[in-house]
């Protein structure tokens, strides 16, 4: 019987798989990406490098398929671009191509911290990544703390501060909006 790895020991462990070594230690592309998109968890990558592959690979198979079934292929075409427009992962919802180009980078950026840097709530996504985890960003009405939460294109709109944050009084009072009458109640 073996004993309960310490919780050191299980963070330590996280990132290394000692089954598969090789692949796991050497990838600077994936080294890269998680600092860049300040990521926590190594697994929230390889869950979007898989997602960006299977939709290569549909993407694909629905450009192989012959002239008989151009009609159910124009179908489910539009269907996978106006989702991923939907999700805001592409720009167009002109072709296919932009299907096939498709990276897991494209599902990082819209991850919530991304958008509050995009958005000019945060100066980095250090500081964004902190807001996020210290629950001074709601999204509607709901308040987030999980920094990994894909925003779609419909609800960017709506990333907003909570009302209790202290960073929203500050950013109220530098633009001089500040009503004593809202932060007494």
């Amino acid at each position: 019987m073996v004993r309960k790895l310490k919780y050191h020991e299980q963070k330590l462990l996280r990132r290394l798989d000692l089954v598969n070594w090789e692949a796991s230690g050497g990838n600077l592309a994936e080294v890269r990406a998680l600092r860049r998109y300040r990521l926590g968890r190594r697994e929230d990558y390889v869950l979007y490098k898989a997602l960006a592959r299977a939709v290569r690979a549909l993407a694909r198979r629905l450009r192989d398929l012959g002239p008989a079934s151009a009609a159910f292929r124009a179908r489910c075409a539009a269907a996978l671009l106006e989702k991923l427009y939907g999700l805001g992962l592409v720009n167009s919802r002109q072709s296919l191509a932009v299907c096939e180009s498709l990276s897991a980078a494209a599902f990082c950026r819209r991850r919530l911290p991304c958008l509050l840097v995009k958005l000019r709530m945060a100066q980095n996504l250090r500081h964004a990544v902190t807001f996020v985890e210290q629950g001074h960003v709601r999204v509607g009405p709901e308040v987030v703390t999980d920094p990994a939460l894909l925003v779609p294109r419909a609800v960017e709109d709506f990333i907003t501060w909570v009302d209790a944050s202290r960073l929203r009084q500050k950013v109220l009072d530098y633009n001089q909006e500040r009503d004593d009458f809202d932060l007494a109640a």
